[in-house]
């Protein structure tokens, strides 16, 4: 059975206009990405040791802020990245916070950190207060880049590619 001309060119145009609503998309998404520079909120965070860093006091230095839980796979696998990423970058004015989500088990957290040596500060979230200010953070892993001026500069959802990750920290530092 063949279609009537109609029909063929009725949907002919399908193809193309879904290819090009995808593209679009993509580049809003890309665009958004790389215009991305609104202020990061001033929260302060409790670390598991019970310290209180505040964005605030973070001025001046290049910061990794990481929305994870003990229960996310993607959160487990990546945080020996994470951990080489700071290591590699803290003695040039790096700083990284990782935050434990609401739902993550405070003893859960502690246990995780001390296991793995986590060498930054490890808070906790305990009422979603800072994942709300981030954005209403509920997918984990989700990182933020904030720059020396306070600006998240990128954000991750998933794990990064952490070749550019540290290509876009080094940047930061030299700034």
């Amino acid at each position: 059975m063949t279609a009537s001309p109609a029909s063929t060119s009725s949907r002919s145009w399908i193809k193309p206009a879904a290819i090009g609503a995808v593209v679009l998309a993509l580049a809003g998404i890309g665009y958004a990405s790389l215009a991305s520079s609104t202020p990061a909120p001033d929260v302060t965070f409790i670390s598991i040791a019970g310290d209180k860093v505040s964005t605030q006091s973070l001025r001046g230095k290049v910061v990794m802020v990481n929305f994870w839980a003990t229960s996310c796979v993607t959160c487990v696998k990546e945080m020996p990245d994470m951990v080489a990423t700071y290591n590699k970058y803290k003695g040039q004015g790096l700083e990284f916070v990782a935050v434990a989500m609401q739902y993550d088990r405070p003893d859960y957290v502690l246990n995780f950190a001390e296991q793995r040596k986590l060498p930054f500060t490890v808070a906790l979230d305990s009422a979603g207060d800072i994942a709300r200010q981030f954005g209403d953070v509920t997918l984990t892993p989700t990182t933020f880049l904030i720059d020396k001026q306070g600006r998240i500069i990128k954000t991750y959802v998933g794990a990064p590619d952490f070749g550019a990750v540290h290509k876009l920290i080094e940047k930061e530092l030299a700034g």
